[in-house]
């Protein structure tokens, strides 16, 4: 049975993960015949929001691995753990914290650095070639770590100037596309879809995330 990874990093998309995305992908893994292994990263957010005002809780602090396990039903692991010759394929939903907390690219833009634990695991898979998903701002960060390698590459940040412009001065191309669809390297084995980034509705985001699913699974 294959061995599908989703790195998660926290709870609720101005924080954490993009809660709508992580049970898309999850339930898009569903539907195939495979064994997927949730993680993230045992560390603090980098800060708490409270989703209803969007205010910052200054006083609270949360961890990314301990916020994860309520998408994950308390099956998940530490993205420490795990390494790239586990798996056959490896998936990041997105959010405004996973560019918070898996990589600092809200705060620091094209400077952006990756937690060592993730960027180890994703050159991990890259560099035997097995298949990676990125979605919603994912991309960026994947962007950087091919940058890092010295690739090219290519990948979509949706329809978002900023965040195209920001992935061209990283070296690699864009496609722009909608939520609904896909952006295939077919040379790297990365697929990326901009999900929240465009989408309007629960059904463009999934959409787009399931033919991501299924092209992930496809490629290996």
């Amino acid at each position: 049975m294959k061995k599908i990874g989703v790195v998660l990093s926290g709870c609720g998309h101005q924080d954490g993960t993009e809660i709508h995305e992580a049970v898309f992908t999850l339930h898009a893994l569903d539907k195939l015949d495979v064994d997927v292994i949730i993680m993230a990263p045992d560390m603090d957010q980098f800060h708490v929001v409270n989703h209803l005002n969007g205010e910052e809780e200054i006083s609270e602090s949360r961890n990314i691995l301990v916020e994860s396990a309520r998408i994950a039903r308390g099956e998940v692991v530490d993205v420490a753990t795990i390494s790239g010759k586990q798996l056959d394929a490896l998936i990041f939903p997105g959010g405004t914290g996973m560019a918070k907390n898996i990589f600092d690219y809200s705060m620091a833009g094209i400077n952006c650095t990756i937690i060592p634990d993730v960027q180890r695991l994703v050159v991990e898979v890259l560099e035997a070639n097995k298949p990676l998903g990125a979605i919603c701002i994912a991309p960026v960060m994947v962007a950087k770590i091919l940058e890092y390698l010295g690739r090219t590459g290519t990948v979509t940040g949706g329809f978002n100037d900023d965040i195209n412009n920001d992935i061209k001065a990283m070296g690699i191309n864009t496609i722009e596309v909608g939520a609904e669809d896909i952006v295939v390297d077919e040379e790297n084995k990365i697929v990326t879809t901009p999900a929240y980034v465009e989408a309007k509705s629960m059904s463009e985001a999934f959409m787009g995330i399931e033919k991501l699913v299924n092209k992930v699974l496809e490629l290996i």
